[in-house]
């Protein structure tokens, strides 16, 4: 192919690459910058196997199909719920891949004789590997397989030094002289690393470790991009790198943390608790108490959280939302950064619901607005909405909270009084003014409607 031709090409890759992610940053313009940013990475595997057919065609078509039948496979039968496990093995597999094409390439014998390009090598296998088996662990503690409670060895610093001290050795090997055996070293040890480093790390924080992980994919593509000399590569992989670090920096600023608390502090993971907490009590509501409160609103937000993924309820709170606004009430959302398990879970939830995205607020848009709310409506929401948050002293201390306990009323849609993620009780539970719905979050919510339909 012209190289000319081919450059050109992948420059129009790189800027429909740009516009993509511009675009992601907004739910309105998001389903766009989806397609714009494929067909940029379209254009730019076209154009990558015109210029360098390294394999026989029919294997490219085969590779296409399959990978492609998966792909649709998977977009079609994974559900919304599940898509934070899905995003953490896509990021496991782009790590995996990065760190694969570069000890073929060594092992292909290729102008690899360049330092920069023996250590770009080293980099990508590292932090290729490091993301595919940290992204296995985080995929198997958000689906269960594994426990949501962090998991800490005995000696883990100790570990964990000498495991970065034998891969550090290793990656002076294969910069120095280009080591096929120091490469795949390397490659073992920073499996070990990824799943004793993600290991103590709780449920709580997985989504933070998503989106740090996706980063680390990103650099590891663009490190590879180095050692095959694809520019298309280095740029899609530098702008995956660097909006997955700009995310992880938002979500742990939305939970006070840093990413070094986060990563090494093995904060979060399972908890069981009651409906009673000492001598409080919380005060249960039928779904007619809820019906009657809601109906005879003037405004409504609507706080939802993990529970309502769990149940697939986001159609039925799209439903009692229409029998509301029938009735002349106001019902807004109010989204939490790190609500659900993902970035963006509950954007993305909502809109599957076909609920307008100017009804979706954020958390600095929406805490204003708390105090002249008649009924806030909490379904499945815990730690991003509990007050202890404002208090010294706990593990939410400083993280910044949706504040419902403002509003006049509060209804909370949950199965129990179990604690969030983090592990401690929730205050607003037993406020006065808060009505508990113990209930699966799609029944309790059906009911509701039901009920409003027949005041």
């Amino acid at each position: 192919m012209n190289p000319t031709l081919a450059g050109f090409a992948y420059l129009i890759a790189a800027v429909l690459f740009i516009l993509g992610l511009k675009r992601l940053s907004s739910p309105a313009t998001a389903l766009r910058g989806n397609r714009t940013a494929a067909l940029g990475m379209l254009i730019a595997i076209v154009v990558t196997l015109l210029d360098r057919q390294v394999v026989g065609y029919l294997t490219i078509v085969a590779g296409i199909v399959v990978g492609g039948g998966v792909g649709a496979f998977l977009a079609q039968k994974v559900e919304m719920t599940s898509m934070p496990q899905l995003v953490a093995a896509f990021n496991g597999f782009g790590g995996g891949a990065s760190a694969f094409v570069a000890v073929a390439e060594l092992i292909r014998g290729g102008d690899v004789a360049a330092t920069r390009t023996l250590v770009s090598i080293g980099l990508s296998v590292f932090i290729g590997a490091v993301t595919l088996s940290g992204s296995l662990v985080a995929f198997g503690k958000l689906q269960g397989i594994i426990g949501g409670k962090p998991f800490v060895l005995p000696f883990q610093k100790v570990l964990d030094g000498a495991l970065v001290v034998a891969a550090a050795a290793a990656l002076v090997s294969v910069a120095a002289n280009g080591s096929t055996p120091g490469a795949w070293l390397l490659f073992a040890l920073a499996i070990v690393l990824g799943v004793t480093r993600t290991m103590p790390i709780g449920g709580a924080d997985m989504p933070v470790v998503i989106s740090f992980l996706n980063s680390l994919s990103g650099v590891a593509a663009s490190a590879a991009g180095f050692v095959i000399e694809s520019n298309a590569l280095i740029i899609s992989g530098a702008l995956v790198g660097a909006s997955g670090l700009i995310l992880t920096n938002i979500m742990v600023k939305a939970m006070n943390r840093t990413l070094g608390n986060v990563l090494f502090s093995a904060f979060g993971g399972e908890t069981e608790g009651g409906e009673l907490s000492g001598d409080r009590v919380a005060r249960r509501a039928s779904p007619d108490d809820v019906a009657v409160t809601l109906a005879y609103a003037q405004k409504v937000v609507v706080v939802p959280g993990y529970g309502l993924a769990v149940a697939q309820a986001q159609h039925t709170i799209r439903e009692l939302a229409d029998q509301l606004e029938a009735k002349g009430v106001d019902v807004r959302y109010a989204i939490h950064p790190v609500a659900g398990r993902m970035p963006g879970h509950m954007n993305v939830l909502l809109a599957e619901a076909d609920i307008s995205y100017d009804k979706l607020y954020d958390l600095d848009d929406i805490n204003p607005e708390f105090a002249h709310t008649d009924v806030a409506l909490v379904v499945g929401a815990n730690d991003v909405v509990n007050p202890l948050a404002r208090e010294p002293n706990n593990p939410i201390t400083g993280m910044p909270i949706l504040d419902v306990d403002r509003a006049r009323s509060v209804v909370v849609v949950k199965r129990s009084l179990s604690p969030g993620f983090a592990g401690i009780d929730n205050p607003l539970f037993y406020l006065d003014n808060t009505l508990m719905l113990f209930a699966d979050a799609k029944k309790g919510l059906a009911d509701v409607v039901t009920a409003v339909k027949e005041l």
